[in-house]
């Protein structure tokens, strides 16, 4: 029943970001009556809007992955001491993969402030 509640949570909060990032560019339609500049400082303002909610969104999701991750690896290495170095390996190994996370969103926002 817990798994089931941090599923439905998860998938709700992924539901909210894509809502997030959508409407800016949702919102770049402006009216036809608008003028030329209007519409530019329009655009890059949903591009802000886009690129800073999705590098907000990927370092919270980061920042608390890595929570867990080590939490578990410090219980982990409480219960068994003689498994330090194999914990820590993996732990090194999993915070990497989460770090990339992070960076790709970066990279993501960086495309969306620059190139569209």
């Amino acid at each position: 029943m817990k798994t089931t509640w941090k599923k439905l949570l998860a998938v709700m909060v992924m539901v909210f970001i894509l809502v997030l990032t959508a409407v800016p560019a949702l919102a770049d339609q402006a009216p036809a009556a608008a003028s030329a500049v209007e519409q530019a400082e329009n655009a890059t303002g949903s591009k802000a809007m886009a690129a800073a909610i999705s590098i907000g969104a990927a370092a919270c999701a980061c920042a608390i992955a890595m929570g867990i991750a080590i939490a578990k690896s410090a219980d982990g290495i409480a219960r068994q001491p003689e498994a330090e170095g194999k914990i820590r390996t993996t732990l090194m190994l999993g915070l990497v993969f989460i770090e990339t996370v992070a960076i790709y969103a970066l990279i993501v926002a960086v495309l969306i402030v620059f190139v569209l």
